[in-house]
């Protein structure tokens, strides 16, 4: 993923919420209620985001795709896995003799 193609998505999304949001509350009903703006704002953020914005999406996820595949061709681990399968072996670890949720003994 080029953290470029994902700075301009991320701008234009924030364009699709703000510049909605800046106009309606030009409005007096919306100056009362500005939360009420806020949910149309995102509403209109959300669509105008679907109908335009799917080919910087496309050039987002697809770099995370490439990423992604270029991690399991070289079999490079990330931190997060390597967590999980340590806290996957501890919990598999057979028990000491002691029921952790009884604190007795078996």
């Amino acid at each position: 993923m080029r953290a470029r193609s994902a700075l301009v998505y991320t701008v234009l999304r924030l364009l699709a919420f703000l510049v909605p949001l800046g106009v309606l509350l030009l409005f007096p009903v919306f100056q009362e209620l500005p939360w009420l703006a806020a949910i149309f704002a995102a509403l209109i953020g959300f669509s105008l985001s679907l109908l335009f914005l799917r080919r910087p999406l496309e050039n987002v996820t697809g770099g995370l795709a490439e990423r992604r595949a270029e991690r399991a061709a070289t079999g490079r681990r990330t931190g997060a896995e390597t967590d999980a399968d340590a806290e996957d072996a501890a919990l598999d670890a057979p028990r000491r003799g002691t029921d952790p949720e009884a604190g007795s003994e078996r």
